[in-house]
């Protein structure tokens, strides 16, 4: 998770909403004990705090899970008349809620309400015998909320009114950062989204990549990535394009019933090694014809990982000015084909991947095809 630096930089000092990074993500799922259970056995997440009935909420339970700095937490209805429950039924399980860490959130929400957010909630202290934690939220595209939070005073499991949970310490981390999480907005959204993060966040385009450029033999989509925190928040915003057939955001739009966070990148250190543990674990990953290999190292050149174990577990490697990095994608984490994870590692690479676009699209439209969804 982050937490407040000593001192702020000198672009954080000259920057209107300045952001420490992503404090956590929220699920709202239909059943958090079921859900925040297989995280923990299939991705090796620890639980490390609850709320409840047990701990006087009477609405929903949430469950708190984390992974070195990546903390997810899973948040399923108690009853049927709540907002949650009215969220599942439409979206299914997807992310709710993203939590960026501010120095000031009184200062974060002032700023962004001013420059067009729409306020949710204004500010707020929750507090407990643990310290005090500010809390604020804004609008973002579809109903995802974005939730500033300040929890510098506060020294407990997660926020006030959650219990910490017993656990045997943390398990050898497979994963390690949040890396960006992608949304998906309906046609012709892309640009005011972008805007949005520019004007409201003070962040800036880092990458823009058009039809022609992630496109297969039947269906496209357009793509801008937005960075801000010194490049400890990247938000790439994606939008469907004309194609003979439905893309894999028409797909996602339709079966969340509207825009959505697709996919949340999450950073390992040893993909290969990962990759083999989670798919012991019964992960499902797309899979990626062995022909795609034959290309990599004059593509690629060279790299410290084994191109057999590369191609044995469907791992797609690329290059950019600064470096490589090595990536994969899971399947649908659910029922519904949606919300999915994305591992990735970095070795000095920025980009997102963009040499791997046609043979990443091509794998989704596989999985497409067998759901009768292209």
């Amino acid at each position: 998770m982050a937490t407040a630096p000593e001192a702020l930089s000198a672009t954080q000092q000259t920057d209107h909403m300045p952001l420490i990074g992503i404090d956590h993500v929220e699920l709202w799922v239909g059943n958090a004990a079921q859900a925040s259970y297989f995280f923990k056995h299939a991705f090796g997440f620890t639980e490390v705090a609850y709320s409840g009935l047990e701990t006087g909420r009477r609405d929903v339970t949430s469950r708190v899970l984390q992974q070195d700095d990546i903390r997810l937490v899973f948040t399923g209805t108690l009853r049927s008349d709540s907002v949650v429950a009215e969220h599942h039924r439409r979206h299914g399980d997807g992310v709710k809620v993203i939590a960026l860490a501010v120095p000031d959130v009184e200062h974060a929400y002032r700023e962004a309400t001013k420059r067009g957010a729409n306020g949710l909630a204004e500010p707020r202290t929750v507090e407990d015998q643990h310290g005090v934690v500010m809390l604020a939220d804004v609008a973002a595209y579809g109903e995802t909320v974005h939730r500033f939070v300040d929890r510098s005073g506060y020294h407990g499991a997660f926020l006030p009114d959650f219990e910490p949970v017993a656990h045997n310490g943390h398990r050898k981390a497979l994963l390690h950062n949040i890396d960006h999480i992608v949304g998906n907005v309906e046609l012709g959204a892309m640009n005011k989204w972008v805007s949005y993060y520019e004007d409201v966040f003070g962040m800036t385009e880092m990458i823009h990549f058009t039809d022609e450029a992630i496109s297969t033999e039947y269906s496209a989509l357009m793509s801008k990535v937005v960075t801000g925190g010194d490049g400890r928040v990247k938000f790439p915003i994606n939008e469907p394009a004309e194609g003979k057939r439905k893309s894999q955001i028409d797909e996602y739009l339709e079966f969340y019933e509207g825009p959505g966070a697709q996919h949340i990148a999450l950073t390992t250190d040893n993909i290969v090694h990962t990759v083999a543990e989670l798919r012991k674990r019964g992960i499902r990953f797309l899979r990626t014809p062995d022909s795609y290999y034959e290309e990599v190292p004059g593509r690629i050149g060279e790299i410290a990982e084994s191109l057999d174990d590369l191609r044995r577990l469907g791992i797609l490697v690329d290059r950019d000015d600064e470096g490589y990095l090595l990536q994969i994608f899971t399947a649908p984490l659910g029922d519904r084909p949606t919300i999915f994870f994305e591992l990735i590692e970095r070795h000095g690479a920025r980009g997102f991947g963009e040499g791997n676009f046609k043979a990443l699209f091509e794998a989704i439209e596989r999985e497409q095809a067998n759901r009768g969804n292209l």
